[in-house]
């Protein structure tokens, strides 16, 4: 049954936010509609945690006792045997992939889902349709079949899947090509109330990537992931063009490890990187936000020079479906930051802040890490798995990672025999791009390529 206004107004009273009525009598019927939709969805429950961290300050910075936490080393972290173990996995068909792409491509000036931001350095391919391409290539190599399962948000989700029918999946099966909509959440002034931006209207801005877990379970997708036999989940985000996708050794340390989730890590790039640091926090695996690392902890050093936390993780992770299942009923930790939001004021209209006036919180998929039985962290090669796009211009823009899959491609050629024709400052003269269904690691590519091969022009393979 739909909620009415006279049980609305009985649940906010009751919450402690009645205020969300307030323009009631100013709303035609179908922004009521909308407004009670949005009432009815509401996490009460989560909304007394929000309250109570406002009460706290906010999420306290990790000033608790915190080491490094081991990893597997570059050195061991593609070893033979585990790579053929997930390459057993990915022909057994056990093995899914997830990706969390709800955002917008507005930091990018691009009006749309930020996966279908072109990127490839020659073609413009998407973001979606290298990744996808990536899992094609991956089905072709090993004669599987890899559902692929996509996070959408209410802002771009029927923008994502059109993109996908326009593009014939881009040549994946449709039946295999899952969209599922992540929660969302309102923002909280400093009191704890609710944040209307319109009169009829509630802001909201998704749960973050740890809200994965309520809607893989409210979307039914951890029925459908059990009933197509998967076991090991692969999950990266939708930014990052390099990512070797299920890649056979990760997953087949994952699996010989008998791991509840994996990591990849890299070393950070200095500092103050804005990506989270693998400790052991409580006697406990972890990753801790860089917002939430002290100055002093950031910059730690040890007695070699080398940063003390050094390794980051990037948000490329293998999970285990049952631990999956099994944290997506349990309680994991908000994180909250201090933001602008548009809020509506007393004459009904909406007011732009020039500074935060409210509190925006998520939930972080690694915040898991903890309850698990076994974690394990694995060292990657930054210059070959990682470089996202998520800045206009600067560092992680189109410029640099376009630039970073050229350089990878290039290393291909190069360990193969063929020599890259370079100008008087020793830049390629030319561009290239490789479709992943042409090739997805070096050696697949210099099988198919030969040594004879030169390079006198742009290079397209596909």
């Amino acid at each position: 049954m739909a909620l009415n206004f006279d049980k609305a107004k009985e649940i906010l009273e009751r919450n402690g936010q009645p205020h969300v009525l307030r323009f009631w009598d100013r709303l035609d019927n179908d922004q009521r509609k909308a407004l009670l939709l949005q009432i009815e969805g509401l996490d009460f429950e989560s909304l007394i945690r929000m309250k109570d961290m406002l009460s706290d300050n906010g999420t306290k910075s990790s000033k608790s006792d915190i080491q490094p936490a081991e990893v597997i080393p570059l050195s061991a972290a593609k070893e033979p045997k585990a790579a053929g173990a997930g390459e057993d996995a990915i022909r057994a068909g056990v093995v899914g992939v997830v990706l969390v792409a709800g955002g917008q491509g507005s930091r990018l000036g691009f009006e749309g889902p930020k996966g279908c931001y072109g990127i490839a350095p020659i073609t413009n391919a998407s973001l979606f349709e290298i990744h996808s391409k990536k899992i094609l290539g991956l089905e072709n190599k090993y004669k599987a079949k890899i559902p692929f399962y996509i996070m959408t948000s209410l802002a771009n989700d029927k923008a994502t899947k059109d993109f996908f029918v326009q593009n014939n999946y881009f040549g994946l099966s449709e039946d295999r090509v899952l969209f599922f909509v992540q929660g969302m959440w309102p923002a909280l002034d400093k009191d704890g109330k609710i944040i209307l931006d319109a009169p009829g209207r509630i802001f909201m801005s998704p749960d973050g990537h740890g809200g994965i877990l309520a809607a893989l379970r409210a979307r039914g997708i951890f029925d459908d992931m059990e009933k197509r036999g998967l076991e090991t989940l692969f999950y990266f985000q939708v930014d990052n063009p390099l990512v070797e996708i299920a890649e056979p050794a990760f997953i087949g340390l994952h699996r010989l490890n008998k791991a509840d989730i994996s990591v990849k890590v890299c070393s950070k790039r200095d500092p103050d990187e804005g990506i989270g640091v693998v400790v052991v926090k409580n006697g406990r695996n972890a990753v801790v936000e860089y917002t939430e690392l002290t100055k002093e902890q950031k910059h730690a050093r040890l007695p070699d020079g080398e940063l003390k936390f050094k390794y980051g993780s990037v948000a490329i992770h293998v999970f285990s479906l049952d631990f999956l299942r099994k944290e997506a009923d349990a309680t994991i930790p908000l994180h909250v930051a201090h933001k602008k939001v548009p809020y509506c004021g007393n004459d009904g209209k909406t007011v732009k802040p020039d500074k935060p006036n409210a509190y925006k919180f998520e939930k972080f998929i690694f915040d898991v890490i903890p309850d698990a039985r076994c974690t394990i962290n694995v060292e990657f090669a930054r210059e070959e798995e990682f470089s996202p796009v998520k800045n206009a211009e600067g560092s992680d823009s189109p410029a640099t990672t376009r630039a970073d899959m050229m350089k990878k491609w290039f290393r291909w050629f190069e360990l193969i025999g063929i020599s890259i024709p370079r100008d008087t400052k020793g830049k390629p003269r030319y561009r290239v791009e490789i479709d992943p269904c042409f090739a997805l690691v070096p050696e697949d590519f210099g099988k198919k390529l030969g040594k004879g091969f030169k390079i006198t022009g742009d290079v397209l393979l596909r």
